[in-house]
């Protein structure tokens, strides 16, 4: 009795903060963050327990028009997001138009979820331009709960996660008090690679990318790595790779850094690069790769 828990799907279009903002409410990086469009792609929880609540959010990939099988599935996730939440929380940013993907907007004006309307980045606007935002999205959608934040600066946090905890419906815990995720280890170790490519190439190369994890396993308290990235032209495999390999060594350098803090223990992380043409379209390459929608 009194005790609350429940989804909150995080929905809105590329580069507003979505995943930063979960990260936030988490305290854990589950989600990768570059300054790129479309880095997330798939539908990653999180969950923040207390005595007396569990909040599972759920960070999805920004809203786009797909061009292509991949990004199908992406959409499909909000898609699912948007259905299944007990609360949602859109965000939003100083900078975006208010009609872009105006047929989501719709959907929330008639959706009977309670919607939290974050407004994200107001670091980067004056007192005036946000209260302006504010009234805008008021007439926009009269239902939702309104608030302004700058996830990167960490402010006005605590009142997006009261009002969460205010909307909760009461229900016992989904997961153990002690989960943090319900994604796999092999599932991080290829977004931290994957996080390494959007960082340290450019053009069409990081989204032609895609890891899978061959092998993970400990062995004399080492932890044994081996993953494989697909791009999709021999072309892209040249140019991931490097002059004598030394690019893909420095993403490898620094992925092995960051799972070497996550899980304090030695790490050997061996990179293959391969190709596979149009593994953007191809369903039984997409289903191994996690994304089973």
């Amino acid at each position: 009795m009194g005790h609350k828990s429940g989804f909150v799907n995080i929905i809105g279009n590329p580069n507003v903060g979505k995943s930063t903002l979960m990260n936030e409410f988490v305290g854990e990086k589950l989600s990768i963050i570059t300054s790129k469009a479309q880095t997330t792609r798939h539908r990653i929880m999180g969950i923040v327990s207390g005595d007396d609540f569990q909040i599972v959010y759920s960070d999805t990939p920004g809203i786009l028009k797909p061009h292509y099988r991949l990004q199908e599935k992406m959409l499909r996730y909000i898609d699912l997001a948007l259905e299944d939440a007990d609360i949602i929380l859109y965000v939003t940013d100083v900078k975006e138009k208010y009609d872009k993907h105006k047929k989501y907007i719709d959907k929330l004006k008639h959706s009977n979820t309670p919607v939290i309307l974050a407004i994200n980045k107001i670091d980067l606007a004056t007192q005036e331009e946000v209260e302006k935002i504010i009234d805008r999205w008021k007439k926009e959608l009269p239902g939702a709960s309104i608030l302004a934040l700058s996830a990167i600066k960490g402010f006005n946090l605590k009142s997006v996660f009261d009002q969460i905890l205010e909307k909760l419906p009461e229900s016992p815990p989904f997961y153990s008090k002690d989960a943090l995720t319900d994604k796999p280890e092999r599932f991080f170790v290829s977004e931290i690679i994957r996080e390494k490519i959007f960082i340290h190439y450019k053009q069409e190369i990081p989204y032609s990318t895609e890891v899978q994890v061959e092998e993970f396993k400990e062995e004399n308290k080492i932890l044994k790595i081996r993953a494989n990235i697909y791009v999709i032209r021999k072309s892209q495999k040249g140019i991931l790779l490097g002059k004598k390999g030394q690019a893909v060594k420095k993403v490898g350098m620094q992925a092995r850094e960051d799972l070497e803090a996550i899980y304090d223990k030695k790490v050997f992380l061996d990179l293959y690069v391969k190709v596979n043409t149009d593994w953007r379209e191809k369903e039984g390459f997409l289903r191994a790769s996690g994304y089973n929608i």
